[in-house]
């Protein structure tokens, strides 16, 4: 093992208590922003995160939001006759009482540690529909849990994540400076964010207008930000809850259609593979308009399939503009790997246009 990563997690781990020694740990690879490690400390195994303050600039917020969100989960899940230390994420404390370590100081790296949830794993890419009924069931669930929890009490972890005007904005700030000089490669998938920006304000605008709630949302649905048992393929625990926070109920629907209903890899290269997977958006619909029981608006249900594409788009916008600002948000691991994934998500969005009036249909059969 590499002694000094090796050292900063065991100086991370004492002041949480766990003073066994560390016999091993593995780096986690999925995931964008942060560096996450599956660690064993004498008998146990435990997850540990390195939080990305570039990101997230004030993570303190998010561990208290995460600290009030798992606390109410776990007495909704045992009023279900749940297993609350299995159906949600609890993380090590201090002899303070913090669920963080700043080991290096204030302005340090930032860590967390959370007790590894076992025999169950993620999924990047769908491969049994039944999986997905149950992992929309999951996120639906989630949403459920939280609907009697008190928004304002929540702080806003990354202000406007889902604001696509303001998204759109910034990518065409980006597209104005040019700074790495990748403007002009870019050019046909900067005319379909021009063509389609008035139709990504859509939601946003009926948020404005009191005419959708504002509720306690995940923000980043993706299937693999949701563990499944590895002998049922039940759904077990939402995880990454980093941007548990005020927002529109349509987005975590959208989110998770844009991952779970591509039918290739969030980076996939050749766009003829990319399309959307009606299979896959009919099974996640089903499970996660199942689990909230009628609970959404009349003008929530009129908008999720609409969520699905503007969601795609605003994802596909933001990897573009960290691609022309010089990669600087998501992580890559060759150098055209975000244009590649704007390029995806642009086709994705673009066949989901196509093919509006059925994914309509689809969320009005469960809602």
């Amino acid at each position: 093992m590499e002694q000094k990563l090796e050292s900063i997690l065991v100086k991370v781990a004492h002041p949480l208590g766990v003073d066994e020694p560390l016999r091993e740990y593995q780096i986690v690879t999925a995931g964008h922003i942060n560096d996450t490690y599956r660690v064993k400390f004498g008998d146990v195994f435990y997850t540990m995160q390195r939080v990305n303050r570039y990101v997230f600039k004030n993570p303190k917020a998010i561990m208290s939001n995460i600290d009030l969100v798992t606390h109410h989960l776990r007495k909704k899940i045992r009023e279900d006759g749940g297993d609350p230390e299995r159906e949600t994420l609890r993380y090590l404390r201090d002899s303070e009482r913090r669920n963080y370590v700043l080991p290096d100081g204030e302005n340090g790296d930032f860590w967390r540690m959370s007790l590894y949830i076992d025999k169950c794993c993620t999924y990047n890419v769908v491969t049994d529909q039944k999986m997905l009924v149950s992992a929309g069931n999951g996120f639906g669930k989630f949403q459920r849990r939280l609907t009697d929890f008190p928004a304002d009490k929540l702080f806003e972890t990354i202000p406007n994540f889902h604001n696509t005007p303001v998204r759109l904005n910034d990518l065409f700030d980006a597209v104005e400076k040019d700074a790495c000089g990748r403007v002009k490669d870019c050019k046909k998938l900067i005319s379909v964010f021009e063509e389609q920006r008035d139709a990504c304000g859509k939601i946003i605008k009926l948020q404005q207008e009191g005419k959708i709630p504002l509720r306690v949302t995940h923000n980043d649905t993706k299937f693999n930000n949701i563990l499944i048992d590895d002998a049922t393929h039940e759904a077990v625990c939402v995880i990454d809850l980093d941007t548990v926070m005020p927002g529109i109920s349509c987005y975590d629907f959208g989110d998770a259609i844009r991952f779970a209903g591509n039918t290739a890899e969030e980076d996939e290269i050749d766009l003829s593979r990319v399309t959307v997977s009606m299979e896959n958006y009919e099974s996640f619909t089903r499970g996660f308009m199942g689990a909230m029981n009628g609970m959404f608006t009349k003008e929530e249900n009129d908008n999720m399939a609409a969520a699905a594409i503007i969601d795609t788009l605003e994802i596909g916008c933001r990897f573009l503009e960290d691609y022309l600002r010089g990669d600087k948000y998501f992580k890559i691991h060759y150098p055209t790997q975000n244009y590649n994934r704007a390029a995806n998500q642009v086709k994705l969005a673009l066949d989901m246009i196509a093919r509006y009036d059925e994914m309509d249909n689809i969320v009005k059969k469960y809602q």
